[in-house]
């Protein structure tokens, strides 16, 4: 007897084949910056077009190493005082940056009609763990400020991040809860999160493989930014939930990191967040910057958006 196997959508099936099928070393048998450099080029294969938008619009953010670059994107010229959502990008924590996810941030921006701020952190191996998590951490509380380089004043925040920049998401919203900044959490909105240095999951041994994110992968990523153990910027699951925003945390079903990311899910219920969970069922890790390849992905995110802006309803209504 064998174990039924998972379900694949028909779009995905066709992207896996193809990916699997490519010929060369991946990017994790190369140089850092080669490795860079074939993620950068794997956005105008497989990710949409950026499409239109009032603003898109480059920051500098004084950082603890210097300035922190980061980009604003904008549905409308101009607004008036109102949440902005800001977002930590994935790649863990070594090969993402903002024109990798400039198509989501821009379809994110449209979509919610909230200004999104995409923050470019140092990236290990050059800049090691906590690294990324200080950096997002002071770009967050300097927009909170409401800065005149934004052009609109910021009344709350929604924290945003996929894989790794589900970590870095969820650390700050901790950060901010234990300190607060100039503004609230209003919403914390994790993408399939990193939250734990522990591998043993069922989804880690069933996924480990053809599934775009391998255990090869995550052992480079792992290597590269060299995490503490112990440390609540490292393993966010080991730690107190308590005090935290209303949640909406994605995962995906054919994902190694599926498991940890409903083990958070539960954290959060246990410690009386109020959080919903969507799975994008037959999809995998890293969807949200592949909806070309994948079309359906389309549907996911704009799901996704629909459940944040109920939360934000929510909140809003109880303010």
């Amino acid at each position: 007897m064998t174990d039924t196997p998972p379900y694949v959508r028909p779009d995905v099936a066709l992207f896996l084949q193809f990916l699997n099928a490519v010929p060369g070393p991946k990017f994790w048998q190369v140089p850092v910056d080669d490795a860079r450099a074939m993620t950068a080029a794997m956005r105008d294969v497989a990710d949409a077009p950026v499409g239109e938008l009032a603003v898109i619009r480059d920051l500098s953010i004084p950082g603890p190493a210097g300035a922190i670059p980061a980009r604003l994107y904008d549905s409308r010229e101009e607004r008036e005082a109102g949440p902005v959502m800001v977002f930590y990008h994935g790649g863990g924590f070594v090969i993402g940056s903002l024109y990798t996810y400039e198509p989501y941030c821009a379809e994110v921006a449209r979509l919610l009609d909230l200004p999104v701020i995409s923050i470019d952190y140092r990236l290990s191996p050059e800049y090691p763990f906590p690294a990324p998590a200080e950096d997002c951490e002071a770009a967050t509380r300097w927009i909170a400020t409401s800065p005149a380089e934004l052009g609109r004043r910021v009344t709350g925040l929604i924290t945003s991040g996929d894989s790794a920049g589900g970590n870095l998401a969820i650390v700050t919203t901790m950060a901010l809860r234990d300190r607060p900044a100039a503004v609230p959490v209003l919403v914390q909105h994790p993408i399939y999160p990193v939250v734990t240095l522990d591998a043993d999951w069922p989804s880690m041994r069933e996924f480990a493989n053809g599934y775009l994110l391998t255990d090869e992968a995550m052992a480079y990523f792992g290597e590269g930014h060299a995490a503490t153990p112990g440390d609540y910027r490292s393993e966010p699951l080991n730690f107190s939930q308590q005090g935290m925003p209303p949640s909406l945390v994605t995962t995906a079903s054919l994902d190694p990191l599926r498991d940890q990311g409903i083990a958070y899910v539960e954290k959060l219920k246990q410690d009386g967040v109020r959080v919903e969970h969507r799975s994008a069922e037959g999809n995998i890790h890293g969807h949200i910057n592949i909806r070309q390849a994948i079309p359906s992905v389309q549907s996911d995110i704009e799901g996704n958006i629909a459940a944040l802006k109920n939360l934000l309803a929510e909140v809003a209504a109880t303010a």
